[in-house]
């Protein structure tokens, strides 16, 4: 019994540990669960995912400006990209890009249950897992990866909280933060350059031999020595991916780089607000303005009575 209970435990740490894994050429948003776990949004308003993925992007959500209580809506978050691009994978070869997104909503707000749904988001939502931040965070709600060829809009199916059942939910307006990424990230949670990245000389002198080593793919990485004094020799290994643009016998400066910038991807994020709307309030709103309206067509007409009466004295 117990040497099957450390079979199963082996295989789920081999199967959800991305220290195991080779990184594949996703966008992994449950990372920021890892590195984060309390929340994915800094105090600076900066969302985590901007520390892997260096490059900025645009990245755009659509809510309603207003939702009544206990209602379905569609928050809609885009992350577009050119489409024709490919990227690098880890192994080296191209790939197509993926794409993950992460979902801030005001405490209160989730992700609406499946019976709840109105058919025609359903149709909309088909093949997605939406996972929430963390157990006691359904407001926050992370997707990923998913092909960006399909989904450079995702739909969120969103159920606001009704404030006659929660006392700790009121009425009002309410921030909405968003972040989208495409493409694997420059950097692991871990800190170590991935291979979708820019690699730089270590040091400045002299390269004075490149190595070159290729898989029984045709994927080339290098092992470029700078002899950067005299005797003394300094190494930066390339990893499949990126390509070299220096050459044996060049000088280099510390910082400069030896390949080119294989990125493709990027994160960016954006804010909105949202308004959790008392019908009650709207019903007053209604009767407001059609009193209002009454008011003037009644003025209106004592308006014309008068002009009438003064007609008709003058007539006499």
């Amino acid at each position: 019994m117990n040497t099957l209970l450390i079979a199963i435990a082996t295989v789920t740490f081999f199967f959800s540990s991305d220290l195991v894994l080779p990184q594949s050429a996703a966008a992994y948003p449950f990372w920021a669960q890892q590195t984060y776990p309390e929340t994915p949004r800094e105090p600076t308003g900066r969302i985590v995912c901007a520390n892997c993925h260096l490059a900025a992007k645009p990245t755009e959500v659509e809510v309603p400006q207003s939702v009544l209580p206990d209602t379905v809506f569609k928050a809609v978050v885009k992350v577009p990209y050119d489409t024709q691009v490919q990227q690098v994978g880890a192994d080296g070869s191209k790939v197509g890009l993926n794409v993950g997104a992460v979902l801030m909503l005001p405490e209160g707000f989730k992700i609406a249950p499946e019976d709840r749904i109105p058919e025609d988001i359903k149709e909309e939502i088909e093949g997605l897992y939406y996972q929430p931040y963390r157990e006691d965070k359904e407001n926050i709600v992370i997707v990923g990866p998913l092909p960006g060829e399909q989904y450079q809009e995702i739909v969120f199916p969103v159920l606001s909280p009704n404030p006659a059942t929660d006392k700790n939910i009121h009425f009002g307006k309410y921030a909405v933060h968003v972040g989208g990424n495409r493409g694997r990230g420059q950097v692991y949670p871990t800190g170590e350059k991935s291979n979708n990245n820019v690699f730089t000389a270590p040091a400045a002198g002299t390269i004075k031999k490149i190595a070159k080593e290729e898989d029984e793919d045709g994927n080339v990485k290098y092992v470029v020595s700078i002899e950067s004094e005299p005797g003394k020799v300094v190494t930066e290994t390339i990893p499949y991916g990126p390509e070299l643009i220096v050459s044996e016998g060049q000088a280099v400066k510390a910082g400069e780089a030896l390949t080119n910038n294989p990125n493709v991807g990027g994160f960016g994020q954006d804010d909105t607000e949202i308004v959790l709307q008392d019908a009650n309030r709207v019903k007053w709103l209604i009767a407001f303005i059609a009193l209002v309206m009454l008011a003037q067509v009644m003025l209106v007409l004592k308006k014309k009575q008068v002009e009438k009466v003064q007609a008709a004295e003058m007539n006499f």
